[in-house]
């Protein structure tokens, strides 16, 4: 390690906001906003709305201005909802950026305290470690084996170190890239756009894709326009071998295309997926993806690691041992420095426990944690770094001792970092005297092993092996500390020849809503499964208590994974001891199985398991960087419980999807029937053009898009998880939509066929009754029926079966429509088609309810679909 003769200080907070408002924010150049008027084009280039410009084009020169006028309400109703819908959506992205923007530790005013990286300036002090990624350009002013990725920035896949050196390759740091070991200290250089990162961003900014699920839909969309025109081509012959007018059945054929397909559908699926989004941020579910929305609905594993999101991630060291004065007890709460430590009922200060006293100023030397005292308004003691070395500090200072005064007095001068495959973490102090001490903290059977301690008293190493176990299966998290002392120099090989000073029980208690968020997620047909890199007892010990695995399950270790006795991975509850590797590897053999699988992780070494999962989850407040990046949902409360509300979120989008699916294409199949069906019962032509556009407009209008906004059904978290390969049309929707659109078309071809009968204006009601019943299919489509959980939907069903009815009556629109004003008591017939499209939905819904082809989650690890082989309904 090579350190500066003279530290920077870092600035003041003061001048830090005179550069910030010099240099600007420490961001990458953004795309700059699509201006609206582009986004209506993009809206006219949508293939059926260019089917309605070739509709205006005809009807225009046939002199038929009433059907231009109204295909160009049509139009331009459209594309004006497509265009808030996108700028409401890509706000909303926007937000969710902002909220997930990373922060870091800089130097301020002579003391460590935690930014914004887009408040980063030039002149700031930054400090990093193990997992951080590289807020802006800077020089490297302090390292400590610091060694760093930079192949998203050069391509080079070989890690380089970074120190103090003339060679500026080894000095300098590049925003973007990532550190996988080591600490370091950097002073910037140049942030934003000025920075390596942000001048080649600037290069390839481009606009963001469809999600999957939008592809999907769009595809079928396809599908279903080609069967419309298909069949509108058959009304044309028909209506043209009974003599209607040509250009009339020309437009009525194209105005048939465009009610029977729900072109608004991609911008409903977008907003929905943004309003998704911004309503799992208020959970503090923070989507840094849009597809893991609609993923998120289909998770039927979640593995999650154990310390900070199945338990507090809030360490308190609580219980001591050391070889020479046995066990003592440390009481307190959180990391504050009040509290005692505690032997054979005697209160102990350092002076009076000189064995506890060395064990604790051991840890607190080999530590890089820092201690916060209570801010403005905050009551409560913060830490800076590691929680569980933060525990180990807020110990030294109930015993009396002062981690600034000891390391002032022992200043580091080399060390060997912690890293996930060693488990232990090594530095070296110069003492007043003149000797060095080295110091080992770290797992027990990483640091009580023969080559890294003395040879010396065998009896002590397997009592405090024997102690160790005892404690992690009670639960604790165990460290063990080890140290020596040399002359001159310390050797060669720091890791050797220690003495054990003791072993530190750190207990994490589970989270409170931890065993509710366990059954929550079997509830809903989700099997929880522990991946730790702690010891088996310990993982065991929380995986009972929470309910993750039985009393007769037990933990099975990395070492055992990759050993010739691994059985399939898929059947085990709790792996302990694992390696980044082997993460990845237990996350591909559930994927393997056909499952859907959302990992949570915090650290650099959990980055490629949340990039391999199907969701990858990471926790906001004490996660790294990496894994925050690597993540598509971030936890900012650092609560697994959270995953289960954001899940629920994702059901709910996916359930509304179907839901305006179930309505629009219901009432498009309706219409094709009754214009195909409506010539052979006497009615020549059922519907004008310009009548067809008009229920179109009202029924996939508003209403569409508020039912988008739907609540979660009250039981959506009491069943399985959709088969990862259904079709959006699955589970039987498919079924619901022809039973629903041949009830509609019957319903209003049997008013027509009474009407014509009896004299009374056909169309007119053919016209009311259709439009109306769709419209009662579309109130009784509600997730929650008999409640105002939703009333935007019940204000735009209103005022649409109001214009419907005004288009009979208004003079304007009756002579746009070519309706006739009927008699009141027709009127109420119309009205009854709504009760009877609602009353039909709500019966629909009672005997096929949603997700029935998918049965009842039971808390129990397996999947009917699997079983059964089907995955489509």
């Amino acid at each position: 390690m090579t350190t500066a003769p003279q530290t920077p200080q870092g600035l003041t907070e003061a001048e830090a906001g005179r550069r910030l408002a010099r240099h600007g924010p420490n961001v990458i150049v953004s795309v700059r906003p699509t201006p609206v008027w582009r986004r209506a084009l993009a809206q006219l280039r949508d293939p059926l709305i260019l089917v309605l410009l070739a509709a205006v084009v005809l009807t225009t020169a046939t002199g038929d201005l009433v059907d231009t006028a109204i295909i160009g309400i049509v139009i331009v109703a459209n594309s004006a909802v497509g265009v808030a819908q996108e700028v409401r959506a890509e706000k909303a992205v926007a937000a969710l950026r902002a909220l997930s923007a990373p922060v870091v530790r800089v130097v301020r005013d002579g003391a460590e305290r935690e930014a914004k990286a887009a408040e980063v300036v030039p002149g700031d002090v930054v400090l990093l470690g193990e997992g951080d990624i590289v807020p802006a350009d800077g020089r490297v002013v302090e390292a400590a084996m610091l060694l760093v990725d930079e192949s998203s920035l050069t391509g080079e896949s070989l890690p380089v170190a970074k120190e103090l050196s003339d060679d500026p390759a080894a000095a300098t740091m590049a925003a973007g890239t990532v550190v996988l070991r080591g600490r370091g200290r950097v002073e910037v250089t140049a942030t934003g756009a000025a920075s390596a990162m942000g001048r080649i961003a600037a290069l390839m900014a481009a606009p963001p894709g469809l999600t999957p699920l939008q592809h999907r839909l769009a595809r079928f969309g396809r599908l279903l326009a080609l069967v419309a025109a298909g069949l509108s081509v058959v009304m044309l012959l028909v209506g043209i071998g009974r003599g209607q007018p040509v250009e009339l059945m020309v437009v009525a054929a194209i105005s048939l295309v465009v009610a029977a397909v729900p072109e608004s559908l991609p911008a409903v699926v977008t907003l929905a997926l943004a309003l998704g989004a911004h309503r799992m941020a208020a959970r503090h579910a923070i989507v840094r993806r849009l597809p893991a929305v609609e993923t998120l609905g289909s998770i039927t594993v979640l593995a999650t690691d154990k310390t900070g999101t199945l338990t507090e991630g809030r360490m308190a060291a609580q219980r001591l041992w050391t070889p020479a004065g046995g066990e003592a007890t440390v009481s307190g709460v959180g990391y504050a420095p009040h509290g005692r430590v505690e032997r054979n009922g005697g209160v102990l200060r350092a002076d009076e426990a000189p064995d506890l006293a060395e064990l604790l100023t051991a840890a607190l030397l080999c530590n890089d944690a820092e201690l916060q005292p209570p801010g403005a308004g905050d009551g409560a003691w913060t830490a800076l770094g590691d929680p569980t070395e933060a525990a180990l500090l807020a110990a030294a200072d109930r015993l009396g001792l002062r981690a600034a005064e000891l390391r002032e007095a022992m200043p580091r001068v080399d060390e060997i970092p912690f890293s996930s495959e060693r488990k232990r973490m090594t530095t070296v102090h110069c003492r007043p005297e003149g000797r060095l001490r080295v110091v080992c903290k770290g797992a027990p059977e990483t640091v009580l092993r023969g080559d890294v301690l003395a040879h010396g008293d065998q009896q002590t190493r397997n009592e405090a092996l024997a102690r160790a176990g005892d404690w992690a299966g009670e639960g604790y998290r165990v460290l063990a500390v080890a140290a020596a002392d040399w002359r001159d120099s310390a050797p060669e090989d720091r890791e050797s020849g220690l003495i054990l000073l003791g072993l530190v029980a750190i207990f994490d208690p589970p989270r409170e809503a931890a065993a509710g968020t366990v059954a929550a997620c079997r509830a809903a047909g989700i099997t929880p499964v522990l991946v730790t890199g702690d010891h088996p007892l310990t993982a065991e010990a929380v995986a009972r208590r929470l309910g993750i695995a039985s009393a007769e399950e037990e933990a099975v270790t990395g070492e055992e994974l990759n050993s010739d006795r691994a059985g399939d991975p898929t059947a085990v509850r709790v792996f302990a001891r694992t390696t980044p590797e082997q993460k990845v590897g237990i996350v591909e053999s559930w994927r393997a199985a056909g499952h859907v699988v959302a990992m949570t992780g915090d650290g650099v070494n959990d980055g490629p398991a949340l990039r391999r999962a199907d969701i990858g989850v990471a926790m906001g407040r004490r996660g790294t960087e990496v894994a925050r990046q690597a993540a598509d949902l971030v936890l900012a409360d650092d609560d697994i419980g959270t995953v289960v509300a954001a899940v629920e979120e994702g059901r709910r989008v996916y359930a509304n999807v179907r839901r305006f699916l179930l309505y629009a294409l219901a009432g498009g199949s309706a219409e094709i029937l009754v214009m195909l069906t409506g010539p052979a019962l006497g009615m020549p032509l059922p519907l004008l053009p310009a009548q067809i556009l008009w229920i179109n407009l009202l029924t996939h209008g508003l209403p569409g898009v508020a039912l988008g906004a739907e609540p979660t059904a009250g039981d959506s978290m009491h069943r399985l998880p959709r088969p990862p390969e259904e079709s959006v049309l699955g589970a039987g929707l498919w079924a619901r939509i022809l039973v629903l659109g041949a009830l509609i078309a019957t319903v209003t071809l049997a008013v027509g066929s009474w009407a014509l009968s009896t004299g009374r204006p056909w169309q007119t009601l053919v016209f009311l009754v259709l439009g109306a019943t769709q419209l009662g299919v579309g109130l009784g489509s509600r997730a929650r029926p008999g409640t105002l959980a939703n009333p935007f939907l019940l204000l735009a069903l209103a005022a649409a079966l109001t214009l419907q009815i005004a288009g009979a009556y208004v003079p304007l629109l009756r002579e746009l429509l070519g309706t006739q004003p009927p008699a009141l008591s027709d009127t109420g017939v119309a009205c009854a088609g709504f009760v009877l499209g609602y009353a039909a939905m709500r019966l629909q819904a009672r005997l096929v309810p949603e997700g029935d082809g998918r049965r009842r989650a039971r808390t129990r690890d397996t999947h009917p679909w699997r079983a059964s082989g089907t995955g489509t309904g």
